[in-house]
């Protein structure tokens, strides 16, 4: 009977896992009631360490803040009860730990450009001696931060009891008499006193009992956060990624074109390992960024823009630069990328080969490269894109095509990947295609025309993968985020919403079998309503960019504007 019933155990077992509870832990800087949120304050960044104890955050305004758990502190034997599979009833429970500045806004002189101070991409280091590291970097400049706890110490006892100290208490200030005293061989005195001709102050035989030897002591601790190396000059575009290596001495920084590598104790040299920058720089089409969306020179160029990038796709330099100085007075910035290559979007490490990098494109593509192939890594081991259906190209496929970001998984087996309408699922053992794609929000298909007019469809969400690989999750407009079971059979697609309710916007939907184009592929794809249970609209103008998810239980971090919502199940 005990063998049949754990038999029974163990099949249930093996099936997908229940969709999880997602319930509020606690909210940083949450706005109250018509509360105008500052643009500085608006997250730009999160990310939490590899132990999961520490959580950091950069904003627009180049502060990063980290926070600390606590809950833990009181647990000693967390780990042991762990391996025991024992509950542990606490949710997680952070504190906020320390802030500093670490970008200043700046200007490039060469060539007329404002340097934002916003906080693009924080990256954990690998600790050492209780202190933590951590890398950060806006536009151009990537710093190497140490974060360590430092004793005040102040000196004490240092004193003469003045009821025994003559004149002002001060042995040392008193001129004692010239006149020569008799010493023993080994120094010593002999057992009679002296008299001070000046000042009066009898010593007696043992020394002076009142005067005390400097005592330093400890009184209290300070956070203590230091730029220990400054990374600069080896990017002429906006840099967006960072990612560090498992060998814990590297790290790679990426923009559009070019993907660079550093050693963490050497801040004057990098090695460039990925370009894909076209060899024929007049061949190139623009691709523009506005600065200032109410710009009437920004609508022009939306309303001419075919027959514009035919015209700057073959100008002159000294026109070029003419256009691009008349652009920049404008609120606008222009920066040419070739037509036929990818321009990278996102970079990242393996989290255990120290020799294995993935990158994005705005094609939609992912390439994994082999840092032992070559110096420079023209060309890639493995490619990773999704060939789109005959007769469904529009004018939007490129744009939501570029994948905004990717993720390793724990194990290292599989990649992330973020595009503007989907999650996609790969396992870098088979490139034919994802394993799984989830959709993020379907519903604004049709809407693509005027997300592109107020440049929403250009927004860059952000994904993570739980660490136990079985759920992954994304964020959305309203202030959503989506999370989804990836492992065989599961049908989780769970919807959201940062605020202390996060289930309040869930909707029911009926259960409905999973749709597989193939065997091999197993494309899972779940869709979601166009408005919320309330029959709300969603609003475009609020957005979840930004989440992790803690690297060892289900925890999630969420940046809304200038909050910061946790989430655990």
């Amino acid at each position: 009977m005990n063998g049949g019933e754990g038999d029974d155990e163990a099949v249930t077992s093996e099936g997908p896992p229940q969709p999880l509870e997602w319930k509020f832990s606690q909210v940083f800087g949450e706005r109250t009631a018509g509360e105008e949120v500052q643009e500085v304050d608006i997250i730009s960044a999160i990310e939490f360490d590899k132990s999961g104890d520490h959580l950091a955050t950069g904003d627009r305004g180049g502060r990063v803040v980290l926070f600390e758990r606590t809950d833990t502190k009181d647990h000693g034997y967390r780990r042991d009860l762990e391996r025991m599979d024992y509950p542990i009833s606490r949710h997680p429970e952070f504190r906020y730990k320390t802030e500093f500045q670490s970008h200043e806004p700046e200007f490039d002189y060469l060539k007329s450009l404002e340097i934002e101070e916003k906080i693009n991409k924080i990256r954990w280091c690998q600790t050492a001696n209780s202190s933590l590291f951590l890398l950060s970097t806006n536009d151009k400049t990537i710093k190497f931060w140490k974060v360590q706890e430092k004793k005040v110490k102040k000196i004490c006892d240092m004193n003469v009891d003045p009821s025994k100290a003559g004149g002002n208490g001060s042995i040392a200030s008193s001129s004692m008499s010239t006149t020569p005293k008799p010493h023993l061989a080994n120094g010593g005195l002999p057992e009679k006193s002296y008299m001070c001709s000046s000042s009066d102050i009898k010593i007696p035989p043992g020394g002076i009992p009142s005067l005390h030897l400097p005592v330093v002591a400890s009184h209290e601790t300070s956070l203590a956060a230091r730029c220990r190396r400054i990374y600069a000059h080896a990017h002429d575009y906006h840099i967006n990624s960072i990612s560090t290596n498992s060998d814990g001495e590297t790290f790679i920084s990426a923009d559009d074109l070019r993907i660079n590598l550093w050693n963490l104790e050497i801040s004057n040299q990098s090695f460039n390992i990925v370009d894909v920058k076209p060899a024929n720089m007049e061949d190139l089409t623009v691709v523009i960024t506005y600065y200032n969306l109410k710009s009437y020179f920004a609508i022009l160029i939306d309303k001419f823009w075919f027959s514009i990038s035919r015209i700057i796709a073959h100008m002159p330099r000294a026109a070029w630069v003419t256009l691009y100085m008349s652009c920049i007075r404008h609120g606008l910035h222009l920066h040419r990328i070739g037509p036929s290559r990818n321009v990278i979007t996102s970079a990242e490490f393996h989290p255990n080969h120290c020799n294995t990098l993935a990158y994005s494109s705005s094609k939609g593509s992912i390439r994994l490269i082999d840092l032992r192939q070559s110096a420079l890594c023209d060309t890639h081991s493995k490619l990773f894109e999704e060939h789109e259906t005959p007769g469904s190209r529009s004018f939007f496929t490129e744009i939501i095509a570029s994948i905004s970001d990717i993720k390793f998984g724990k194990d290292g087996r599989h990649i992330l990947s973020r595009d503007y309408m989907t999650l996609k699922l790969w396992d870098i053992n088979m490139d034919s295609g994802p394993v799984a794609t989830f959709q993020v929000h379907e519903y604004l298909r049709p809407k693509l025309c005027d997300l592109y007019e107020n440049d929403s469809i250009f927004d860059k969400f952000e994904c993570c993968l739980s660490g136990d690989g079985q759920r992954v999750a994304t964020g959305s407009y309203s202030n959503l985020f989506r999370v989804f079971g990836c492992t065989s059979g599961s049908s989780e697609a769970t919807t959201l919403e940062a605020s202390k309710n996060p289930m309040r916007r869930q909707v029911q939907n009926p259960a409905r079998p999973s749709r597989s184009l193939s065997s091999l592929t197993r494309v899972v794809r779940r869709e979601s309503p166009g408005v919320d249970a309330n029959g709300n609209a969603f609003d475009f103008t609020t957005k979840l960019l930004h989440l992790a998810w803690h690297p060892t239980e289900n925890s999630l971090a969420c940046a809304a504007a200038n909050s910061l919502y946790m989430y655990y199940a």
